[in-house]
């Protein structure tokens, strides 16, 4: 087991507990993905994953349908993706990932968490390069139609980093590159190979192991940033 098999238990140990939360950043998705490449699933890849992301998170069909439907409304704003990234206390890294439709208020509402968490809001680049972005999809083993050993054989052409079993719910996890999405995504759906979900996600070059009263500290930045309801995701560089 690798780096990204780590990195992803360690984020099991902390999800979003609300749900109203998971649905709202889907809910934005579709908006966005309906916006680039239209309402239609079969012709808009995006939209594909996105409604897959959705049906692993329970969320009712009916609210993915409206969703749609609201996001094909010339009227609904589109929402933009803004990065952010600082240092939480103790030279911590963090990188935020936002979805907004008002970027004054994403600003600022990400600046006020930074400075009352005792954190530096920096500026562009000056930490996302400690970060590997990588774009990870879940499948369903039962359609792969060839052992693992042989599954992995054939990534190598899509230069996946790690393939291993999800022991919670034994599904088929892998980790690629951001840029592979496309082709992995195309890859399986030609070969039937059933995307329960994917998404993309930062993973740490490296991480800093730090005294739990400094870690309560890194908590307080890291909580506030995701109850915002424009943060979609808040990666770090603190040990787990």
């Amino acid at each position: 087991m690798g780096r990204a098999f780590e990195f992803r238990k360690a984020r099991k140990m902390k999800r979003w507990s609300a749900m109203a939360k998971t649905f709202t950043r889907i809910g934005k998705e579709i908006v966005m993905a309906v916006k680039e490449g239209g309402p239609n699933p079969e012709t808009n890849s995006r939209l594909r994953v996105v409604i897959q992301n959705a049906k692993a998170a329970n969320m009712p069909k009916d609210n993915v349908a409206r969703a749609i439907k609201k996001a094909s409304d010339k009227d609904t704003a589109n929402y933009k993706e803004v990065l952010f990234e600082g240092y939480a206390p103790h030279g911590i890294a963090v990188v935020v990932e936002t979805a907004t439709n008002n970027n004054n208020r994403t600003v600022a509402n990400v600046r006020a968490a930074f400075n009352k968490c005792n954190g530096n809001l920096g500026t562009s680049g000056s930490v996302v390069f400690m970060f590997d972005h990588v774009v990870n999809f879940k499948v369903n083993e039962e359609s792969l139609g060839m052992d693992l050993e042989e599954f992995e054989m054939e990534m190598i052409d899509f230069e996946v980093e790690e393939v291993f079993t999800d022991e919670e719910d034994n599904t088929i996890m892998l980790y690629a590159p951001f840029e592979k999405f496309g082709a992995i995504q195309g890859y399986l759906e030609e070969n039937n190979i059933e995307i329960i979900s994917s998404e993309f996600e930062r993973i740490p070059t490296t991480t800093t192991k730090l005294e739990p009263e400094q870690q309560e500290e890194v908590e307080k930045l890291l909580e506030r940033l995701e109850e915002d309801d424009d943060v979609n995701q808040v990666y770090h560089s603190m040990e787990m």
